[in-house]
């Protein structure tokens, strides 16, 4: 029952009031409320076909998710090399800073070490006993041989030269271990002089300089971090994705990387997802790895994530640009003999051109698929040319 026409006035009200009585006309405009829903506009046929009004019967459908993420550019550490000098030594020379690019082998900086000169000194010194093991050894087989010598002296000449063997071995594989090859070590003598205590600091790949620990005159111990250097031809994004969204996660799903204000953009796949939930955050870790020999992804820099992930079924899809807020709400106009009902709805998941609604809409109710923003816009401004917002 309707008591007030929308476009009554006071008058016609009060006229209405008068008639049915106070109690009556409370009912009938709560019945009035009821019938009347959410805010309205009426269109004619022609003015439906001029805004482009398209009406649809909601259906279910199939949804492409899209998981939207924050993230950040990471050296990848598998390209990452920590320097150190090996052996305690005094720095004489520095050949890089930080940012310079260095090629394989590089020199980097010069040591000068008095444990090297000693490591060196003791594989001398044993290549020089082996050399009189050996000639020891060789005079008393001979002697052996010729019963002249005693059984004694050979056994002790023969395991003389073991032991001077193993020395050798022990202290050429010292100075193997800190990069001297055995070419090297052939050709080392007492006459080398300044090179005894040189140790020299090479780069173990081409990459770039991202930190230095330093400067002449500085004492640095074996363990101690000179430089850093990365090979940045490729990156690391690690991205956080929420609990909700893993189970459509899958390792090789398509992700777009945007550095956003004009900074690059690029499409790869997601290379691994963390097995493991964070327990304050509820958030797994997901990495991308993304090819950089011009230098465009920058380690540290903040980045946003699209990740295509899995299609799923759902009960009601339709157009995302179908919904519109209105009042902090999300709504969707439906097709109603009063004209087009601005519906409150949920919405749940969504993909790049499609929502689906969890509650507020049912499967063959008609809803404007196309032109949702025009009927929005005239009930903002209140009117519809004249008389047509409701």
């Amino acid at each position: 029952m309707r008591i007030c026409a929308p476009r009554a006035g006071i008058t016609g009200c009060l006229t209405a009031l008068l008639a049915l009585g106070a109690g009556e006309a409370l009912r009938a405009a709560e019945e009035d409320h009821e019938e009347g829903g959410g805010q309205r506009v009426s269109l004619s046929a022609a003015e439906r076909e001029e805004f482009g009004i398209q009406v649809a019967a909601a259906a279910p459908g199939e949804l492409r998710v899209r998981v939207d993420t924050p993230g950040e550019v990471r050296v990848n550490p598998d390209l990452v090399a920590h320097i150190s000098p090996r052996v305690p030594g005094v720095a004489v020379e520095t050949f890089a800073n930080v940012g310079d690019r260095v090629r394989q082998d590089q020199v980097l900086a010069v040591l000068h070490s008095r444990e090297l000169s000693e490591l060196k000194s003791a594989y001398l010194v044993a290549r020089e006993r082996l050399e009189l093991a050996r000639t020891t050894f060789d005079r008393e087989k001979s002697l052996w041989d010729q019963s002249i010598s005693s059984e004694r002296l050979f056994l002790e000449a023969k395991n003389g030269l073991a032991e001077a063997r193993i020395e050798l071995q022990a202290a050429g594989q010292k100075l193997r271990t800190l990069g001297f090859s055995a070419d090297y070590l052939a050709k080392l003598s007492f006459d080398d002089g300044e090179s005894f205590t040189r140790y020299v600091m090479t780069a173990p790949f081409q990459g770039t300089i991202i930190r230095k620990h330093i400067v002449h005159g500085e004492v640095l111990q074996e363990d101690s971090e000179a430089f850093v250097v990365a090979d940045l031809s490729s990156v690391w994004v690690m991205l956080t994705a929420y609990q909700k969204d893993l189970p459509f996660l899958r390792v090789g799903q398509s992700v777009r990387i945007e550095a956003g204000q004009g900074g690059p953009s690029t499409t790869a796949s997601v290379d691994y997802i963390s097995p493991i939930v964070d327990e304050a955050t509820r958030t797994a870790p997901v990495r991308v790895v993304l090819a950089n020999a011009d230098g465009r992804w920058r380690p540290g820099s903040f980045v946003t994530a699209t990740i295509s992930a899995d299609s799923v079924e759902v009960a009601l899809k339709v157009p995302g640009s179908a919904v519109q807020t209105m009042e902090h709400e999300a709504v969707v106009f439906l097709d109603t003999d009063e004209g087009f009902e601005a519906r409150p709805v949920r919405v749940g998941r969504t993909d790049r051109t499609h929502a689906e609604i969890v509650s507020g809409l049912e499967v063959g109710q008609a809803y404007v698929a196309r032109g949702a923003f025009v009927l929005k816009a005239q009930l903002d401004k209140g009117a519809f040319g004249e008389g047509h917002a409701h």
